[in-house]
């Protein structure tokens, strides 16, 4: 099982698929572009899942179900996540599944329920989301409709064994910032497999019951995405987020954790993005005194995104990974918060970052 160590270096550096070796069945379903920081291929090392980004000039590479560094087996066991059976099913009007919704890790089915943002012009748009380029690529569908989601997940958990879902949307103008659509996705899948959970994702809704509706309708846990606690580094990373007061944040958190419970909610917490790591670390323990789990993830700079065609910035240091990965998951040990018991989510999940493997 890889260690803390191993297990940033990876998220760092990614892995590269070396070619002339193996088979179709040897090469992890991957995720590009989308409304997220991460660009990535979905693995199973050492038991747990991994989302690792797949880089040709990485010196961990893939060969058969071994992982190698700079040609040197590690001793690590790597199983790829095979391309599930439900994306070779269509709608009756035709629109393929794997536009409507994708498996992330090996149990998770996720979809964008509306692939737009309000903040994607240049001078507002998160530097770190390609949301809209995977919209432009054809590899998915600007809104999911109801029906369609609850029928995906129907086949997902039949055929894949899905077994926790995640919806997020880009942000709407209205004052419920998206969080209506989302509750009629929720409430539909909810009636479809109502043992599937669920977790939304949004940005603070103007109206906070909009957070009770959602809970209503059937969601288990809640992910109010902040992506850093530091006015400075959301001015320059995040210029639309920005406008939002971290005030309305706090307010959005401490009344989902009212409605969903403690341990029930998370946000995002990027690793790299320039801000001092004393001071993340102290963010992510006000968001633990609150009942909120800060998923501490790597920044890593994905293909359509303003990071990489403009900014030209690249992953930050291992060893800050590590350091503030292993600082926050104390935090949360003596908390007793771990990913798992969010129920549904990235936290829950955990492919995306190193916590779980510190007992985060």
């Amino acid at each position: 099982m890889a260690g803390l160590a191993d297990r940033a270096d990876l998220a760092v550096r990614g892995v590269r698929l070396e070619t002339g070796e193996g088979t179709d069945a040897d090469t992890p379903v991957q995720r590009r572009a989308g409304a997220g920081p991460t660009d990535d291929g979905h693995l199973i090392i050492g038991g747990r899942s991994a989302a690792l980004p797949i880089v040709s000039t990485s010196p961990y590479s893939l060969r058969g179900r071994r992982l190698l560094y700079e040609g040197t087996d590690t001793g690590l066991e790597v199983e790829p996540v095979r391309r599930p059976k439900f994306y070779d099913l269509r709608t009756d009007e035709g629109v393929s599944y794997e536009q409507i919704a994708r498996l992330h890790g090996s149990d998770v089915l996720a979809t964008t329920v509306v692939q737009t943002c309000m903040r994607y012009d240049e001078s507002t748009r998160c530097r770190f989301c390609a949301i809209e380029a995977s919209l432009r690529a054809g590899s998915t569908t600007a809104v999911k409709s109801p029906a369609q989601l609850a029928e995906v997940a129907r086949a997902a958990v039949a055929l894949d064994g899905v077994r926790q879902m995640v919806m997020t949307t880009g942000t709407s103008r209205g004052r419920d910032r998206g969080a209506a659509h989302l509750a009629r996705c929720v409430r539909a899948v909810h009636q479809a497999v109502p043992t599937l959970p669920i977790q939304v994702q949004c940005e603070p809704p103007a109206s906070l019951s909009s957070i009770a509706e959602l809970r209503e309708a059937g969601a288990t846990a809640i992910g109010i995405h902040v992506e850093s606690m530091d006015d400075a580094v959301r001015r320059r990373w995040m210029p639309g987020k920005a406008t939002v007061p971290m005030a309305d944040y706090r307010a959005a958190w401490d009344e989902a954790v009212r409605v969903f419970g403690h341990n029930r909610v998370s946000t995002y917490l990027l690793v790299g993005l320039g801000e001092d790591p004393d001071e993340l670390v102290a963010g992510a323990a006000e968001l633990i005194s609150r009942g909120v789990y800060p998923f501490v993830v790597p920044f890593r700079p994905a293909a359509g995104t303003l990071a990489v065609d403009t900014d030209r910035v690249g992953a930050p240091p291992a060893a800050l990974v590590a350091d503030v990965t292993a600082r926050v998951a104390g935090l949360l040990s003596k908390a007793g918060m771990r990913g798992a018991d969010q129920g549904a989510g990235c936290a829950a999940c955990g492919a995306c970052s190193a916590l779980s493997t510190v007992g985060g």
